[in-house]
């Protein structure tokens, strides 16, 4: 009994471990991606680029585990379209808009899914949700500037960091829809798939996109090749793997990270301004995340203290 609660304790603390260390490192994805921009890969291309390496390699692997991914059928490829839409869409975000904007706009991902859980899962929707979701709302609504008039996203930037979070919620409430699919399948399918729409991309946005000539290729690959072997696929096996075994309280407050993460670097290496209304967004929208975590625990420690 105890052998297996220490084993439970440990499964449970590499899962939180993975969720932190995911969004922190997601919080410096977008330098990588104005560091491809800047090499010359503009568009969806740089993503597609981060995530053709590791897929190439996931081939063979995929080969290998034909019959589970034949089992899991359309399920498991929807769930890896819908993801590599939603990073392909992320990452093209940060060329477009400021990184604490797409980073931002993208974590109203809780609200979405929890609207989206309502209408597909039929789950319900609790006052913790609700006073999060309202939250989220306002953040949204201060980063859009509402004192100025009607709030709408100013750039495509803006559109696809709340696009992709979106589709993200969407991804998500699919792992919870299919709960048994293996985490290397997910991963293996998520990677084959933002390759694919990556060169779809290039098909039918073809003005949008620039192809570099050799020798950017060959500039880029030196840190590029290690970078998505070394750290983005494994941070994708690891979120693959970490998040369905956490409540969704605790993840979203792992995930935090990449608020925090995006914004220190953004600070750090770019001339973005980060002023009160980007502060005020980060406050409404981490509060947002992190409510049915921190009301609950309000709601206990108001107990005690009436005891």
């Amino acid at each position: 009994m105890l052998i297996s609660q220490i084993l439970k304790n440990g499964h449970l603390g590499l899962a939180r471990s993975a969720c932190l260390l995911g969004g922190a490192l997601w919080g410096a994805y977008w330098i990588p991606i104005r560091s491809l921009d800047a090499a010359g890969f503009s568009g969806t291309l740089g993503a597609g680029l981060i995530h053709i390496i590791p897929a190439l390699l996931l081939v063979p692997l995929m080969l290998f585990r034909y019959r589970s991914i034949r089992r899991g059928g359309i399920a498991l490829q929807a769930t890896g379209a819908v993801m590599g839409l939603a990073l392909l869409l992320y990452s093209t975000a940060f060329l477009y808009t400021d990184v604490v904007r797409a980073t931002l706009l993208y974590y109203l991902t809780p609200v979405w899914g929890a609207l989206l859980a309502r209408a597909w899962l039929s789950e319900r929707i609790s006052l913790d949700r609700v006073f999060g979701i309202a939250l989220g709302f306002a953040g949204m609504l201060v980063i859009f500037n509402v004192d100025e008039g009607i709030p709408l996203p100013r750039n495509p930037g803006d559109w696809m960091g709340l696009t992709s979070g979106i589709i993200w919620a969407v991804a998500a409430t699919l792992t919870r829809r299919f709960p048994d699919q293996p985490a290397v399948d997910v991963v293996a399918s998520w990677m084959v798939w933002a390759s694919f729409l990556a060169i779809l991309a290039l098909v039918f946005l073809p003005a949008s996109i620039r192809i570099p000539p050799a020798e950017a290729f060959m500039s880029v690959m030196p840190w590029l090749v290690p970078l998505s072997l070394g750290v983005v696929l494994p941070v994708y096996l690891a979120i693959t793997w970490g998040l369905p075994q956490l409540n969704p309280g605790t993840s979203g407050l792992l995930f935090m990270t990449e608020i925090s993460v995006a914004t220190l670097t953004a600070a750090w290496l770019t001339s973005e301004v980060i002023g009160p209304r980007e502060i005020a967004g980060i406050v409404l929208i981490s509060l947002a995340g992190l409510s049915e975590v921190l009301l609950p625990m309000a709601r206990r420690l108001l107990r005690l203290g009436e005891t």
